[in-house]
Parts: C-alpha cells; structure tokens; sequence
C-alpha cells in the first residue's frame, strides 16, 4: 500500500466530526504554559490575567458564501454584525467589552467605497457598546470577503461566568425570543429564489422588518449583562445563543455534568417568527427553529433558585426550565407533558 492509498484509507471527513467537534479534537493536548491563562479553549472566551480583574478574548471568523451573502446583506450591516456577534461572546462570560481588532481579506471585486461602508457599521456598533478599534489586518483573496473580528474585554474575578457552572436544580433562563433570526433567513433566501427567477420582481419585506433586523443587524445583549449586575445577581452558568437553543443547552450540559428539563410552552418565541413558519410550511414548527435555528444570540444562563424573586418580574428574561442531575439527558418536555431528547442539530450557514 502507497502513501497515497493509506492516506486516503485513514482520512475523515471533516463533516463527520462537525465543528465543536473538530474543535475538542485539534486542541485537545495543547499544554498551558502561562499560568495568566486562567481558561483556555472550551467557552465563549479565553480568560486571561493573574490580578482580580480578569481579560476575556474571542474572536470570530465571517466567510462569504458560507456565513453570509451579499446578494441580500448590506455591508453597513454586515460590518455591525460581524462587530455584534463578538461582543455577544464577551457578554456571554458576564464581562464588559473594551477593544476590538478586525482583520480582513478582500477581493478586487470590493472597491474602497464598499469598504468604507463595511468600516462605517463597524463604527456604529462600536459606537453603540463604547468599544475601541485597535488594530487589525487586511489581506487579498481570491474568493471574496473574510472579516474576523478579536473582542476584548473585562470583569472581575467573582463575576466571571463559565458554561461550566449550572448545579442540581439551578433555573435555566433566556433573554429575548428565539428562532426569530432563522425567520429573518428564510424569508431573504425566498425573496433571492424568486429574484433570481425574475430579476424584474421587487420584495416586498415590508411585514418582516422585526426578524429581518435580527439575522441581518443582531444586537448582543449587553443589557442583560448590566441588569444582572444591577440586581446583583451572577448566574451560575452562561452561553450566547448562536446555534441554537438545544446545541447551546447541550453544551451547558457537557461542561457542567448535568442534565436538564425544558419546557416548550416556556420558550419565547415573537408572533412573527410563527407567522413565516406557518408561510413556509405548515410542517415547519416554531418551536423548531428556536431549537435548531440559530444567531439569535441570547444569553441562555443558569441562576440559583434563591435568585429567583430578583428576576422574575423581568419582561426580557424568561425562565424555561430547571438542572437535572448528571447522567440524565437534556429534554425537551411538551405541553402533552411528553418528554423529547434534545439533539445539537445546530446553525448550518449558507454551505
């Protein structure tokens, strides 16, 4: 047997593992050297520092044709977006965000003045969450836009939320609404099916505006994380929610060794995104895409049950369900009162 034949004998495929994953699997034996890294590889930032004020870091990668198409995405938005979804990482470890670099690689297909428009919703989201631009790269590619976009940020040592920290028992709690972003999605991907079809025909999107904003223009939920400080509440665990409701519940499950219970008519989802599934399909539930849809980012956190009485006037939090012990699964249980196990189906992007 040649090299060849062996190496394509022992060769996976990279879809068979999927992306968190492939993750687990390239840095799983990468040693800490520096004892400033508090926490490395596994949540929604790096923790790093050695003093009670803690640096997170993120970073996170935006591919054309794979997270986004410009056929139906305006630049000015896909820069606040690709600055949006990093902060929301931040947020997710209950910290502030501070500075951020944004790195890009672009076609000669992009003039100057498109990306003057990109940098113009970069300003505007850093503008908004009082972030500072302070670096970055460019490069040239072949294939058309790349932007990946570092976030930094703070917070003190005993605020620092993991996803690793939900216990027997803790409330499990989302801001928002869910599957509203997918909505948004499949609505722009109808409009592009029929345009391509007849180039003369014009969208009318004029219903849709509410979950067209959120795939197109999302917002991280800085508030939230300021509302908690405020009533003096640090969840026990906490992830933003970017690939869906049951992915990002899985994901609080395998970190902090325990099951959970959900409660579908508990989940928060906004009359409009019922009424684009009830368009598409009248098989295509709601409840589905908050489960499987995703970038919504939400924050889905845990809270002790004696924090319960501070959050549960909130209009914007919304509590679903509760921690199992370890070695249960993580279910879904339905108004019939019959329980599914929930399965990370995730985000697929435009593959």
């Amino acid at each position: 047997m040649d090299n060849l034949e062996y190496a394509q004998e022992g060769r996976t495929e990279l879809g068979h593992l999927g992306e968190f994953a492939l993750i687990d699997r390239l840095t799983d034996d990468f040693p800490r050297k520096n004892k400033s890294t508090v926490k490395g590889v596994g949540d929604d930032c790096a923790v790093l520092g050695t003093g009670k004020k803690k640096t997170v870091v993120t970073t996170d990668m935006l591919v054309e044709g794979v997270h986004f198409d410009m056929m139906y995405t305006p630049l000015k938005h896909l820069g606040y977006k690709a600055v949006a979804i990093s902060i929301s990482d931040v947020a997710a470890m209950n910290a502030v965000p501070k500075q951020i670099l944004v790195s890009i690689a672009v076609s000669n297909r992009y003039s100057v003045e498109a990306l003057e428009e990109l940098y113009a919703g970069i300003r505007l989201c850093c503008e908004r969450y009082d972030v500072d631009l302070v670096g970055g790269d460019t490069a040239t590619s072949r294939t058309g836009l790349i932007i990946n976009v570092t976030a930094i940020g703070e917070v003190d040592q005993e605020r620092i939320t993991y996803r690793s920290g939900a216990q027997l028992h803790d409330l499990i709690c989302v801001s928002g609404d869910l599957g509203s972003a997918y909505a948004g999605l499949l609505i722009l991907e109808r409009e592009k099916v029929t345009y391509q079809a007849n180039p003369n025909f014009k969208p009318d999107l004029d219903s849709y505006d509410y979950v067209l904003e959120r795939f197109l223009k999302p917002e991280p939920r800085m508030d939230i994380v300021k509302w908690l400080a405020e009533k003096e509440v640090v969840p026990t665990s906490m992830i933003d929610v970017s690939d869906g409701l049951a992915s990002e519940l899985l994901h609080i499950c395998k970190q902090s060794h325990c099951g959970c219970e959900v409660y579908e008519e508990h989940i928060p989802i906004d009359y409009q995104t019922s009424r684009v599934c009830s368009e598409m399909s009248q098989n295509m539930l709601p409840i589905s895409n908050a489960l499987n849809g995703g970038e919504d980012y939400e924050l889905l956190f845990t809270i002790q049950q004696s924090d319960y009485e501070k959050i549960k006037d909130s209009k914007e939090v919304h509590i679903i369900g509760h921690i199992t012990e370890e070695g249960t699964p993580a279910v879904l249980v339905t108004p019939q009162n019959t329980t599914i196990q929930l399965v990370a189906q995730g985000w697929q992007h435009n593959e």
